[in-house]
């Protein structure tokens, strides 16, 4: 009698050792991670389970993988695998990193777009370097004809023009097609009947707008002198004249940040190199805000075909109608420069 109730005791503290086992691997925590608060696993599209495993197993964060994989088997994970990027925090337990992937509670890439991307190139070597997809997927998209036309009436000379500045947030996983999907979202949002309008009014395609938007905001911050700007070069495209616009000059010789434009930019052989070549450049110089295409697609109508920074170097700039007067205007600008030792 006395050894029947042993074997059950002994047998009730097993099934007790067990369930506290359970219950501190399955619900309590489970991930120690060693002077860190969180880390991130990524998983890639077409990762089978195994693989799954193998990115949580190499952060090191979880001690029993026999037990998770275990575990993970029974909740069904093998048959719910998201790709993704996901945030492991340290103390979670096995079913909530489990729960994580099933449920694809990812944790979102954030892509900010903005003037610090002068180029596709850049805008390539970014994208990549923040999602799965390589630089080769990029580049493919960006130099097909048909899917630039199809998506958003584009081609590989002027594809810059489709991406507009704003802050993107998206899969780390996501395919090269779905990201584009992404863009011409906000591209067909600024892009309305009402603004493709007004391009057609002024006798202008929207790669056209884009393009000279993007010379005017580098011209100027602020809208009522980018009004006036886009004014100006349409009165010399109008006239036949050269644009002479610095900015494609920097964009030209890729030096974006250059404070001034000597002489000798003015040789280089670009199709940007506006002081050599007639008419608009192949395509946009930057990312180009909202405010810049209102501004061009609203330009001032004047009589002025020069302007030239003030010499306060406030924004703002003086507008002449005769190449006299604004020579006297850039003269006192440069004397400026010059004062300000700005090279």
């Amino acid at each position: 009698m006395k050894l029947k109730k042993i074997i059950g005791l002994f047998f009730l503290v097993a099934i007790g050792v067990g369930a506290f086992y359970i219950y501190r691997e399955f619900f309590g925590s489970a991930v120690k991670l060693k002077g860190k608060n969180y880390t991130f696993i990524y998983i890639e599209n077409g990762d089978s389970f195994e693989d799954v495993i193998s990115h949580i197993n190499s952060e090191n964060c979880i001690e029993d993988v026999k037990t998770f994989t275990w575990l993970a088997k029974k909740m069904d994970l093998d048959k719910n695998i998201h790709p993704g990027k996901y945030r492991i925090i340290n103390g979670m337990n096995m079913r909530k990193i489990i729960n994580l992937i099933k449920y694809d509670k990812q944790e979102k890439v954030k892509l900010t777009y903005n003037s610090q991307i002068h180029s596709p190139e850049e805008f390539v070597a970014y994208t990549a370097e923040k999602l799965e997809m390589n630089e080769v997927e990029i580049e493919d998209y960006l130099a097909d004809d048909k899917k630039l036309q199809e998506n958003f009436k584009l081609d590989p000379d002027n594809c810059f023009a489709l991406i507009s500045p704003n802050v993107y947030e998206v899969s780390w996983a996501i395919k090269t097609d779905d990201l584009f999907k992404v863009l011409k979202e906000r591209y067909d949002h600024i892009w309305n009947a009402a603004r493709i309008s007004k391009a057609k009014k002024i006798g202008y395609s929207i790669p056209q707008v884009i393009t000279l938007a993007s010379i005017v905001q580098s011209e100027s911050g602020i809208e009522s002198e980018q009004e006036r700007i886009a004014g100006v070069y349409i009165n010399r495209i109008n006239k036949g004249m050269l644009l002479q616009a610095d900015p494609t000059l920097k964009f030209a010789n890729k030096d974006y940040n250059a404070a001034r434009v000597y002489d000798k930019d003015k040789e280089t052989n670009s199709p940007y190199n506006t002081y050599k070549y007639k008419g608009l450049p192949p395509g946009p110089i930057c990312l180009v805000g909202v405010e810049a295409i209102d501004a061009t697609l609203n330009y001032t109508k004047h009589n002025f075909i020069f302007f030239c920074a003030k010499p306060e170097l406030n924004g703002f700039s003086d507008f002449s109608s005769t190449y006299e007067q604004h020579q006297k205007f850039a003269v006192k600008y440069q004397k400026e420069m010059d004062k300000r030792g700005v090279k």
